[in-house]
């Protein structure tokens, strides 16, 4: 049996509380945590598909809030009503100009590149996706606002950290418990920006 087709608990979790993924208790986590996402917040969720991020952020912001995800491929209608979801590339700046809202209060991303189960490679695709995702937040996330994205090991981190702590008071490295054991994602979570 595929180790990754293994039903854990985290999964069966995700139905039994009507979430798309597992990955909303990833999130989850980290927002107990640090705190994130305010009722009120916008909320931006870059590589959003299935949903499950923008299914929990909806319930935190609540409806003085709302949640804009971008994923490439289309993601099936959550029946939220302060979310909106936009099919579009991350690189491409176009995606960005058919979104009403130009400054974010968090911008959250589980993106992750299709894998080849080799680390280095891999870890190079996180990093030019994250290094895009600190470009969006330069551009789109308000002054002291927060953002979280998910990294691959594979490649130095401190490539990464480093402009993040530029642009945010705090950078933190978090790896979230409902992450599988065999994966080697983590999040890095930036608090407050300059």
């Amino acid at each position: 049996m595929n180790k990754f087709n293994v039903q854990d608990q985290y999964s069966k979790k995700a139905r039994e509380q009507g979430y798309r993924a597992r990955s909303i208790f990833k999130l989850e986590e980290i927002q107990d945590k640090f705190k994130l996402i305010k009722s009120g917040d916008n909320v931006l969720d870059l590589g959003a598909a299935p949903g499950s991020f923008l299914q929990y952020i909806s319930k935190i912001v609540g409806e003085n809030g709302g949640a804009i995800g971008i994923d490439l491929q289309k993601i099936e209608s959550l029946r939220l009503s302060n979310v909106e979801t936009y099919v579009g590339d991350i690189f491409d700046d176009k995606v960005y100009t058919q979104i009403d809202i130009d400054q974010f209060d968090v911008i959250t991303s589980d993106l992750a590149p299709k894998t080849s189960g080799v680390a280095f490679m891999d870890g190079g695709r996180s990093f030019d996706l994250n290094l895009k995702v600190l470009e969006v937040c330069e551009k789109h996330l308000k002054k002291g606002g927060n953002a979280v994205m998910k990294i691959l090991s594979g490649f130095s981190e401190g490539e990464l950290v480093g402009p993040a702590k530029q642009m945010f008071k705090q950078v933190r490295k978090m790896r979230p418990k409902a992450i599988r054991k065999s994966s080697g994602e983590s999040y890095i979570v930036c608090l407050k920006k300059i």
